[in-house]
C-alpha cells in the first residue's frame, strides 16, 4: 500500500500517523456534539479525550513492547518508532478505562453515562485507524487463495511483499464500522447506563477473537498458534462485558 503518503522537506508523513491523527478528530468531534444533546459539558469532554488518548497510546505501546520484550532488549530506541505500528489495542483501552475513571472522579461526571457517550466514537475511531494499519501494512493477515486477498509491493510495507494475504485490517475497520452504526441503535433504546459501553465491549471482543485466527503478523502467543495474547485477553472481556450487563438489566429491572 502506501505506509509514507509524501515528503515534506526533510520530514516524512506516515499515513499511519495521519490515519491515528484523523480518527482521533472525528472521534472527539463526534463526541463533543454528543456531549452537547447528552447535557454534559463538552470542553470536559474534549479534555478527557486527550487524556484518554495519550494513555491509550503508552498502555497499547507497552503492551506491544511487553509482548516482544526479548527484541526491545535488544532494540530499545524501536520502542518511541510509533510509525512502524505496534500498538496493541487492549493495551490502550486499559490505560485509557484507569485514566478515564480517574479523570471522571476528580471532576465528578457520570462515569457510566460518559462511558456510553464515548463508545460509538472509540468504534469510529478505530475503524478510521485500522486504515491506517492497511496502508502502513502492519497487523496483516496469514496468506490466502481468495480473490479478495491484497498483495503489499512498497518495500517500507511493514507486510510481507508479493503474498497475497487476507487483508485483516479490512476486515478489522468494518468489524468497528458496524459496531459504530449497532451502537447509535442501542443509544436510542438503552434501558441502563453504561448498555453501550458494555455492548461495544462484547462486540468487539467477540469479532477481535474471530478475525485474530487470520491475522499472519508476529503479535504474542498466549498458547502459541492457537491462543494469541489478544484472544486471552478478549476472553476475558467478553466474560466481564456479559457480566456487567446482565447486572446493569437486572438493576434497571429489564
Amino acid at each position: 500500500m502506501h505506509p509514507i503518503l509524501f515528503h515534506l522537506g526533510p520530514a516524512t508523513i506516515y499515513s499511519y500517523g495521519v490515519a491515528i491523527a484523523a480518527a482521533f478528530f472525528v472521534g472527539i468531534t463526534l463526541a463533543s456534539k454528543r456531549a452537547k444533546k447528552e447535557g454534559l459539558d463538552p470542553n470536559k469532554i474534549i479534555d478527557l479525550c486527550f487524556y484518554i488518548l495519550i494513555a491509550a497510546i503508552v498502555g497499547s505501546r507497552l503492551l506491544y513492547v511487553g509482548i516482544n520484550i526479548s527484541y526491545f532488549i535488544k532494540n530499545p530506541l524501536d520502542i518511541f518508532k510509533l510509525w512502524q505500528g505496534g500498538l496493541v489495542f487492549y493495551g490502550g483501552l486499559i490505560g485509557a478505562v484507569i485514566v478515564a475513571v480517574l479523570y471522571l472522579k476528580k471532576k465528578r461526571l457520570p462515569v457510566w453515562r460518559v462511558a456510553d457517550l464515548l463508545a460509538p466514537s472509540l468504534a469510529l475511531g478505530q475503524s478510521i485507524g485500522r486504515l491506517g494499519c492497511f496502508l502502513a501494512g502492519c497487523c496483516y493477515g496469514k496468506p490466502t487463495e481468495g480473490h479478495w486477498g491484497v498483495t503489499f509491493s512498497d518495500p517500507d510495507s511493514l507486510a510481507p511483499l508479493h503474498v497475497s494475504l487476507h487483508p485483516t485490517q479490512l476486515y478489522s475497520s468494518f468489524l468497528d464500522l458496524a459496531i459504530f452504526f449497532a451502537l447509535l441503535y442501542i443509544q436510542k433504546i438503552k434501558k441502563f447506563q453504561g448498555q453501550v459501553f458494555w455492548t461495544y465491549l462484547f462486540l468487539y471482543s467477540t469479532g477481535r477473537f474471530i478475525i485474530e485466527f487470520f491475522r499472519g503478523d508476529k503479535r504474542g502467543f498466549v498458547f502459541e498458534g492457537i491462543l494469541s495474547t489478544s484472544q486471552f485477553i478478549g476472553i476475558f472481556m467478553f466474560a466481564l462485558s456479559i457480566f456487567m450487563y446482565l447486572r446493569g438489566r437486572s438493576s434497571s429491572g429489564t
